[in-house]
């Protein structure tokens, strides 16, 4: 498991940069401030976990945790929720994509709390 969340990590660090430079470069004045507001806030949140799948692969490598792997599973939810309803939202302009955006938020906290535990449970050994 380690090795796919690292990979998953990398892949979504390369995908959260150029979504990143997009909404920079493509979509500056293009769509309205609050959509522009919610496409660089899905961006930076897509780098920050594509880190945290990072972190979680690397310490599944050394020891492979349920916790551990529920977590990286949680956070790649919260990317696909989260992240994608806010660029769905920005790209179309509709709304309706964040109905789903709470969803992915809760997704993210949980990853963080299973990391935290099975951190704590997996690795103080």
């Amino acid at each position: 498991m380690g090795r796919l969340f690292i990979a998953a990590g990398a892949l979504n660090g390369a995908l959260a940069v150029a979504m990143g430079a997009f909404g920079a470069h493509a979509l500056r004045g293009g769509i309205d401030g609050s959509l522009m507001r919610a496409f660089e806030t899905s961006a930076q949140y897509h780098g920050i976990h594509a880190l945290a799948l990072l972190a979680i692969g690397t310490l599944l490598n050394s020891r492979e945790t349920p916790l551990l792997t529920a977590a990286g599973w949680m956070i790649l939810a919260g990317i696909l929720l989260f992240c994608g309803s806010l660029y769905g939202m920005a790209l179309s302009g509709s709304r309706t994509f964040a109905a789903v955006t709470p969803i992915g938020g809760v997704c993210f906290i949980a990853g963080w709390v299973l990391f935290a535990v099975g951190a704590w449970r997996g690795l103080g050994r």
